[in-house]
């Protein structure tokens, strides 16, 4: 298997890619992870999963890869400081990732908001038609979130990859990260990284069949 070169160190696939000519686009949904599976606890709160300098990077090196990003109002609200608000340019690390973050064409989907700011535009079709055109518009990879809207593409069977960032932490309950299955959805690992802060990453991909 080819070794992945990302963030200036080198990472083995556990597998081939899920891309048929290693072009094509692909959804992926990914989010920092308690032990227990919850993305935010009881109160909401998830400030259990703030990253470390290193994680910080891994993350906007991630980021830096896409080609667009849909999400929903919760987390559209919650990542809209970094195109508005000056402040979180503090340092290098941080003005690297507003730019980064910046450049990303969004989708927001909402039943509340009448506009956006920065480079968004709201949904103006079904979640499908949304996530097709994404992809289509794109040679990267789009990524999806927060846990409503990846709950229906997953339902619908559209994200290819997931990538979690599981924190040494059990919250009780809360948000869950997956949304309840009717029957077992099988999974390849593909990836895996302890960072020195021993939040692990762990990416998985869809199984294919033999066949496919």
């Amino acid at each position: 298997m080819p070794d992945v070169k990302l963030n200036g160190e080198l990472h083995r696939d556990h597998r081939p890619s899920l891309r048929c000519d290693g072009l094509e686009a692909m959804l992926i949904y990914s989010m920092s992870v308690s032990v227990d599976g919850f993305i935010a606890d009881r109160e909401g709160a998830f400030e259990w999963g703030a990253p470390s300098e290193e994680l910080f990077r891994f993350h906007t090196a991630l980021v830096s890869d896409l080609g667009g990003y849909l999400l929903g109002r919760r987390l559209y609200e919650t990542m809209l400081v970094w195109e508005t608000d000056p402040s979180m340019r503090d340092n290098e690390l941080r003005a690297t990732f507003a730019d980064v973050w910046c450049a990303i064409p969004k989708v927001v989907f909402s039943h509340t908001l009448d506009s956006v700011q920065g480079n968004a535009r709201l949904a103006e079709a079904s979640l499908a038609e949304e996530i097709a055109a994404a992809l289509d518009a794109t040679d990267k990879d789009v990524s999806i979130g927060g846990a409503g809207l990846a709950a229906q593409a997953i339902e619908l069977g559209l994200v290819d990859e997931l990538r979690i960032f599981r924190y040494p932490v059990v919250v009780g309950g809360g948000t869950p990260f997956l949304p309840p299955v009717t029957e077992d959805v099988p999974l390849d690992l593909i990836d895996t990284r302890t960072f020195g802060s021993r939040v692990i990453y762990e990416r998985y991909g869809r199984a294919r069949d033999e066949s496919d």
